[in-house]
């Protein structure tokens, strides 16, 4: 969701509705044998001393500026209420990921501790309303484009931070590693990361009822804002015609504020040509605006995992995900744990499904996802030094299935402990869906 672009792009020639059903297919899978790997790790940044101030815009302002002249590998980018992201370049194995993301955020870390900051890895801010720190043209249009669904759109956008997985799409051919199937995959099992890595159970002080408020907010946006297409086509289909009728966000304007319409999809705008009609880079503009759970980008990206605590705990969810996709013993065995769970989706899209309303919910306290979740996780395992894992990134596994979805716990069970007392459990007036 960061800003990348600055503005409005050079026009060019209309595109008609065949012609972007055409260019969505040939661009969201591009498949072939599963060899890259990279994540996209978002932060809030905290007070050191006192985590639930808020952080001044003008202190923000000066260490991300002094954070741009820091040589890293991976991209830095700030997020409209200035959490921060580190994107990494993609990575021929998990090793090599592994060791790029954590050099650069040991650097990123050292500037920050100077100004008495430090990097907080939550999916939901615990204590701060959402704030906007970046105003931008993109950003406004957002705000007001989400605003018409109630407040979720500023808590998604100024208040919350992820671990973002990305994965090759896979084989054209069908089979463990083939494109179809992980598609499949990570709908389903991407309730199970849900579940095992919830890390948001408060906003503004309280309790929300939910393991992942993250995911909630997610979901009240909109199936067509945040929302992913059925399973029950072709992919590519599917995928070409959820973006044909997405609402359009926003079109772009050289000067003045960008229009926002309101309920305008682009198979639409691609049929009336009003307000002016859209180029190709009106569509390449329309799919950054797309926020499903798994988003296809020519690879997958896997967007359900709230960050992290602790300085490396983001390495779990990146090495679990990457073994149960490329290891194609440990992928056959996630496919046959989660092919259960498909019946309490009720063919309905996630994340707007109860499978994914109750993973966000109750985490690791649904027998079943956590069944589910022990199977995948002991499978991951095993797989991780066929991947060329090093011991610290298996020992990291190995304690978190240990310490956590063995016990059926996650993340936002140990967050409400510490912030609320022991034995404390979301109950009282749980926020709604």
């Amino acid at each position: 969701m960061s800003d990348s672009m600055g503005g409005c792009t050079e026009l060019r020639a209309a595109v008609t509705e065949p012609e972007v059903e055409a260019l969505v297919r040939g661009i969201c899978f591009k498949t072939g044998p599963p060899r890259t790997l990279g994540v996209e790790l978002e932060w809030l940044v905290h007070e050191l001393r006192a985590p639930q101030l808020p952080v001044a815009p003008r202190r923000l302002e000066a260490v991300y500026a002094a954070l741009r002249t820091v040589p890293l590998k991976s991209a830095l980018t700030v997020e409209p209420g200035g959490q921060l992201e580190l994107s990494s370049p993609p990575a021929a194995s998990l090793t090599e990921c592994v060791g790029t993301v954590s050099a650069d955020l040991a650097a990123v870390r050292a500037v920050l501790r100077e100004d008495g900051l430090v990097l907080a890895g939550i999916g939901h801010d615990p204590w701060q309303p959402p704030r906007r720190f970046l105003r931008r043209p993109r950003y406004d249009a957002m705000e007001s484009c989400l605003d018409r669904t109630g407040p979720a759109g500023r808590a998604m956008m100024c208040t919350s931070a992820s671990v973002q997985v990305c994965l090759d799409a896979g084989y054209e051919e069908p089979g463990p590693l083939g494109h179809g199937r992980r598609w499949w995959l990570a709908h389903l099992l991407g309730a199970v990361l849900v579940a095992a890595f919830a890390n948001s159970p408060m906003a503004e002080g309280r309790p929300t009822g939910w393991r992942s408020t993250r995911q909630l907010r997610w979901t009240q946006i909109g199936a067509g804002r945040a929302g992913g297409p059925t399973l029950d086509a072709d992919p590519r289909d599917a995928w070409a015609r959820h973006v044909l009728d997405a609402p359009v966000m926003c079109v772009r304007r050289e000067h003045g504020p960008w229009h926002v319409p309101d309920g305008m999809t682009f198979r639409e705008w691609t049929r009336t040509r009003s307000p002016r009609p859209p180029t190709r880079d009106d569509l390449d503009y329309h799919l950054t605006t797309l926020f499903p759970p798994v988003r296809p980008r020519g690879h997958l990206e896997l967007r359900m995992i709230d960050a992290q605590p602790g300085e490396d705990g983001w390495i779990v969810p990146l090495a679990v995900t990457a073994a149960l996709f490329d290891d194609p013993e440990a992928a056959e065995t996630a496919y046959r744990a989660v092919k259960p769970l498909a019946e309490r989706t009720r063919a309905l899209p996630a994340p707007h499904n109860p499978l994914w309303l109750d993973a966000a919910r109750r985490g690791l306290a649904d027998p079943e996802l956590h069944e589910v979740a022990v199977a995948c996780f002991t499978a991951a395992l095993a797989a991780l030094p066929r991947l060329g894992a090093t011991t610290q990134v298996t020992d990291l596994v190995a304690a978190h299935l240990e310490r956590s979805v063995r016990p059926g716990r996650c993340p936002a069970d140990d967050l409400l402990e510490r912030l609320c007392g022991p034995g404390r459990r979301p109950h009282g007036k749980e926020l709604r869906p």
